[in-house]
C-alpha cells in the first residue's frame, strides 16, 4: 500500500509539472524567430503606452490601440526612482486589460533611461529589484508578458563593458529568481546604439542567459535617418541569428527625419518586431510623436496614419498571438498583404497546402506546411504550421512534395498577391533573364539587386541586401 501511495504521488507530481509547463510555456526564441506559448512564430507589431505618467487612461486607450491592428503594447512603468512606483496591482490590471484586448504586454522600467548621464535615474540593478518585488504578479503570465528589463539603460558616456556586464548580471539575477519569461534588452546610447555596442556584443549577452531566451531592442530615431543605416543594422542581427525588435521609432524626432517606412518594410522582410512611440501624451516639443489625436483613438496624427495604415504598417502586417485562440486578426495576417489574402481564398486548401511532406524553410528553420489552413499560421497535429501561401508571400522557400492536383504554374499563381498579379509575369521573366548578369528585382514596388550566391530568400552581398531570383519570382 505504501508503494502504491508513493507511485500515485509521483504520478500526480509529474502530471502537475507537465500541466504547468503546457499552460505557462511562454514566449521563446529559436534562432532569430520568436515563438509564443503555442510554439507559433510571433512578430511584435505594437504601440508604446505611457502608463507611468497617465495611469488613468488605460481603459480608454487599450481598446483603441487594439483597434489599430496592433498585437502588443509596450507599457511604461516606474520603479519609484525617478517617478512614482507602479504598484503590483496596477501591473496586474494592465496585463488583464491587455489580455482582454488580445494584446501581448511588453513591460519596461522607464527610470533607467540615460543612466550614467541623466541625473536621478535608476540603475539596471534597481530595475531588477523592482521586477523581483512584483514577481508574483508576473509569474504565470509567461504566455502574455515579455519583460523589457530597463528602458534605454545607458546614455552616451558609459562604456561597452558597462552595458554588457550590467545586462549579464540583470539576466542572471532574474533567472535565479525564477523568471522564465522572454527577456528584452535595450541598447545603450539612449537606445539608439550609435556606437554599435549592442550590435557587436549581443551574442555575448545572449550566451549569458541560462534559458537562451533573450531578444534585443534598438530605438530607431534620427541616427537611423536613411534606409542603408536601418538595413545594415538589421542585417547584422539577421546574419547572427538573433531576434531584434525596434522597440521605439517614429517618423521624426526633434524635427529630424527618421527612415520610418524603411524600418517597417525591412522589419517585415526579416521577421523582426517594431513598436511605434507613442500612443498619446508627448510634450509640446515632441508632439509629433503622438500616434493618436486623443486617447480614444478617434483620429490619428500624420505619424499615426503611417504607422497604422502604411504599406507595412500595423493594419497590414500584424497577427494576433495564437495563445488568444481564434481571436480576430487585423485585415491581413503577418507577412501577407490583404490583397494576397483575397486572392488565396479562392483556392482550395488542398491545392494551396500540398501534402504533409511539404515544409517551409522559414528564415532557415524547416516548418511544417499546414494541410487545412490556407493562409497565415495554424495549429495542426498538436504543433504549429505555416500555410503555403504565408510561406511564399513572406519570400521563403517551400521544400518537399508539391500539390499533385495542380501544376507548378497554377500553384505559383495561387501564391501570388493580387496586387502584383498584373505585373508578375513580366517581372518574373525579366528577373530570370537578368540573373546571370546581375540585375534588380522590383519587390512590391522597391528595387533590390539580385543575389549571385544566394539561391533563395534574402542575402547580403557587396555590402548590401539582395534578393534571390527564385524569391523574386514568387511575387
Amino acid at each position: 500500500m505504501r508503494n502504491l501511495k508513493r507511485i500515485s504521488l509521483i504520478a500526480t507530481m509529474v502530471a502537475t509539472i507537465f500541466t504547468s509547463s503546457a499552460v505557462f510555456a511562454g514566449f521563446n526564441v529559436t534562432g532569430n524567430i520568436l515563438t509564443d506559448g503555442n510554439g507559433s512564430p510571433f512578430i511584435i507589431r505594437g504601440i508604446n503606452y505611457p502608463h507611468a505618467w497617465f495611469a488613468d487612461k488605460g481603459a480608454t486607450a487599450y481598446p483603441a490601440m487594439a483597434a489599430t491592428g496592433a498585437n502588443s503594447v509596450r507599457v511604461v512603468l516606474s520603479n519609484g526612482v525617478k517617478w512614482s512606483a507602479t504598484p503590483a496591482s496596477e501591473v496586474a490590471n494592465l496585463i488583464s486589460l491587455a489580455k482582454a484586448n488580445n494584446l501581448i504586454s511588453v513591460v519596461e522600467i522607464h527610470d533607467t533611461t540615460g543612466y550614467g548621464e541623466e541625473s536621478g535615474t535608476s540603475s539596471l540593478a534597481q530595475a531588477v529589484d523592482y521586477w523581483i518585488s512584483i514577481k508574483s504578479t508576473l509569474v504565470g503570465q509567461e504566455d502574455y508578458v515579455i519583460l523589457n528589463i530597463g528602458n534605454e539603460p545607458f546614455g552616451n558616456s558609459s562604456s561597452t563593458s558597462d552595458w554588457v556586464n550590467a545586462h549579464k548580471d540583470a539576466i542572471g539575477r532574474l533567472r535565479n529568481a525564477g523568471f522564465n519569461h522572454t527577456l528584452m534588452v535595450d541598447a545603450p546610447n539612449w537606445g539608439q546604439d550609435w556606437t554599435n555596442a549592442m550590435r557587436d556584443n549581443a551574442q555575448s549577452v545572449f550566451d549569458g542567459d541560462s534559458k537562451s531566451n533573450t531578444i534585443f531592442s534598438v530605438h530607431m530615431y534620427e541616427v537611423y535617418n536613411t534606409r542603408s543605416a536601418v538595413e545594415s543594422y538589421m542585417n547584422t542581427f539577421a546574419n547572427n541569428g538573433l531576434h531584434l525588435v525596434v522597440g521605439e521609432f517614429a517618423d521624426n524626432h526633434f524635427n529630424e527625419d527618421v527612415a520610418d517606412e524603411a524600418i517597417m518594410e525591412l522589419a517585415q522582410n526579416h521577421g523582426f518586431g517594431y513598436m511605434g512611440w507613442s500612443w498619446k501624451g508627448n510634450g509640446s516639443d515632441l508632439g509629433a510623436l503622438d500616434i493618436a489625436n486623443d486617447w480614444s483613438g478617434g483620429s490619428y496624427t500624420t505619424w499615426g496614419q503611417k504607422l497604422v495604415k502604411g504599406t507595412h504598417g500595423l493594419d497590414a502586417t500584424a497577427s494576433i498571438a495564437s495563445v488568444f485562440g481564434n481571436a480576430p486578426t487585423s485585415s491581413s495576417s503577418s507577412y501577407s498583404s490583404s490583397s494576397s489574402q483575397n486572392s488565396s481564398s479562392s483556392s482550395s486548401s488542398s491545392n494551396n497546402n500540398g501534402s504533409a511532406a511539404q515544409q517551409c524553410s522559414w528564415y532557415g528553420t524547416l516548418t511544417t506546411v499546414c494541410v487545412n489552413d490556407s493562409s497565415g499560421w495554424g495549429w495542426e497535429n498538436d504543433a504549429s504550421c505555416v500555410s503555403a501561401n504565408e510561406c511564399v508571400n513572406a519570400g521563403q522557400t517551400l521544400v518537399g512534395t508539391t500539390p499533385s492536383s495542380s501544376s507548378s504554374s497554377s500553384s505559383s499563381s495561387s501564391f501570388s498577391s493580387s496586387s502584383s498579379s498584373s505585373s508578375s509575369s513580366s517581372s518574373s521573366s525579366s528577373s530570370s533573364s537578368s540573373t546571370a548578369s546581375g540585375g534588380t528585382c522590383n519587390w512590391h514596388g522597391s528595387n533590390y539587386p539580385l543575389c549571385t550566391s544566394t539561391s533563395s530568400g534574402w542575402g547580403w552581398e557587396n555590402n548590401q541586401s539582395c534578393i534571390a531570383s527564385s524569391t523574386c519570382n514568387t511575387q
